[in-house]
This record gives structure tokens, sequence and C-alpha cells, in this order.
């Protein structure tokens, strides 16, 4: 049972760890079947990538893997707490470890747009 739905859903990053790579112009494009997500996104520091997970009421979970527009190829793991935010749109706050940077982690903050 998912408490959200993410299905068509656009949304950039309004808060970027100091490790992190997306920022405010990579968009992502959600898409959801049942408790299976994916999404796409590009933009800014982006060229593709790409992430699949599971949702569970208010938690996503999903591997993701991209290229950087500087031909870096990076891939790690991320668990999101799904809220909705005082303006009513979707917001996760994704705590994320790289596996491809010696499992360094951080915190980005996605809102919709």
């Amino acid at each position: 049972m998912t408490k959200f739905r993410l299905e068509n859903v656009s949304m950039n990053v309004i808060q970027t760890a100091l490790n992190g790579v997306v920022n405010e112009l990579t968009i992502f494009t959600f898409s959801q079947n049942g408790s299976f997500v994916s999404a796409t996104y590009s933009g800014g520091p982006i060229f593709k990538g790409f992430l699949v997970g599971t949702i569970h009421h208010d938690k996503l979970l999903f591997s993701y893997c991209q290229i950087q527009t500087d031909g870096t190829i990076d891939n790690g793991q991320s668990e999101c707490e799904i809220t909705i935010a005082g303006n009513g749109k979707i917001r996760l706050v994704e705590n994320f470890k790289w596996v491809s940077e010696n499992d360094e982690g951080g915190v980005n903050i996605f809102q919709e747009l």
C-alpha cells in the first residue's frame, strides 16, 4: 500500500548536499506502477540519470545511476522520506549513499515543480 502517488510528478532539488551532484537545474520525471517507482533525470551537471525503486507508505527506496556532462559515471542508493510541503507540493528528503564514491553519503531535498 502506498500513501503517495509519484506518477507523472516532476521534481527538482531545492537543497543539495556538499558532496551532491544534482542541483536546481536537474529535473526528475517519475513513473509509478503500484509500489514500483522509476524516474529519469537530466539538467545542470547531469547528462542523464535513472533511478528504480519501491515506495511504501511515506518511504521511497531506490538505486540510481547517472552520467555527468563531464563523462563521470556514478551510482548509489537512497532512502527518502516523502512529505507534503507547506505549499502543498510533494517533497522528498533523500539520504543517499554513493557506491561509486567510497560509500560517502549526504542529504538532498527534492520538491515537486
